[in-house]
């Protein structure tokens, strides 16, 4: 916990704030710009003492309960927000908003040439354009039950010829490794938890990959498939976070001028479609 930083950094904040944006009289006798230090206490619901010793840098460590309330009084954005976390040695609070933003939808309806599609951190298919279902022949069917990635390779029909597959093998577990990393970023994440917990009671499979403790982000990998129309075809699997979100963006992109980029190029030039997953209860 760097103390000093955190003092800094309540102090430029409390000086950046308006009383009246926060809801409170301006005042002609105000002799600093900003908000008072009670002032900031008590939006934060915590002692004045304790909030000067804070700005003191001899202060002790505050909990998240303390940290999340002081970006509200605060009013700090979501960088902001992480950037205070970290000054105490702790882990931001998750993004958690599955919802696809308009921007990502015309990004994946833009995308001509590239298979394309959006998940959430627990591989749920969120939205895809006509490439990725020309490509995978299948999305434009499923269910929102089979919509889960990690469901349907480890529990569905054809999970047995999946986990017979060493490629798939190798695929899913480097899903399972980038589960276990997004576990760790959200803790409190119900929604991991509980796919987690289902995953564990109904496939041994994902219970011995789970138990390997194997912890790795996805970024980009190379896959090789073969695809019942367009034969052998390899391509890099790029994965990128959105920003705020708990949504991320998953591209295939071929090398220029290999057979799979003129494969993907020959593909039905329909006009995409995005599709997303009804919303459910957690």
């Amino acid at each position: 916990m760097d103390r000093i930083q955190l003092a800094d950094f309540l102090k430029v904040r409390r000086a950046a704030i308006r009383p009246g944006d926060a809801g409170l009289p301006e005042g002609p006798r105000r002799r600093t710009p900003g908000l008072r230090r009670q002032e900031v206490a008590q939006l934060a619901g915590i002692s004045v003492e304790y909030y000067i010793r804070l700005e003191q840098a001899r202060g002790p460590k505050p909990s998240r309960q303390v940290l999340g309330a002081l970006a509200r009084a605060l009013m700090l954005d979501r960088d902001q927000r992480f950037h205070l976390f970290h000054l105490v040695d702790e882990l931001p609070e998750s993004d958690s908003s599955r919802e696809v933003p308009p921007t990502i939808r015309n990004l994946l309806a833009g995308l001509q040439d590239f298979p394309a599609y959006a998940v959430d951190a627990g591989y749920e298919m969120l939205a895809w354009n006509a490439k990725a279902n020309l490509l995978m022949g299948y999305l434009d069917r499923l269910s929102p039950q089979e919509r889960n990635i990690l469901r349907t390779s480890f529990t569905g029909p054809h999970a047995p010829a999946q986990l017979a597959d060493p490629r798939a093998q190798a695929f899913l577990q480097d899903c399972v490794s980038d589960l276990r990393a997004s576990l760790a970023r959200s803790p409190g994440d119900t929604r991991l938890r509980a796919l987690v917990d289902e995953l564990l009671r109904t496939s041994p499979e994902f219970g011995e990959m789970w138990a390997d403790h194997r912890v790795a982000v996805r970024r980009v990998q190379t896959k090789s498939v073969v695809h019942g129309q367009f034969g052998p075809l390899e391509f890099d699997c790029q994965v990128l976070d959105v920003p705020g979100t708990a949504v991320r963006l998953v591209v295939y992109v071929p090398q220029p001028d290999s057979p799979t980029a003129a494969a993907f190029a020959h593909m039905s030039a329909s006009a995409p479609v995005i599709l997303e997953t009804p919303s459910r209860p957690a």
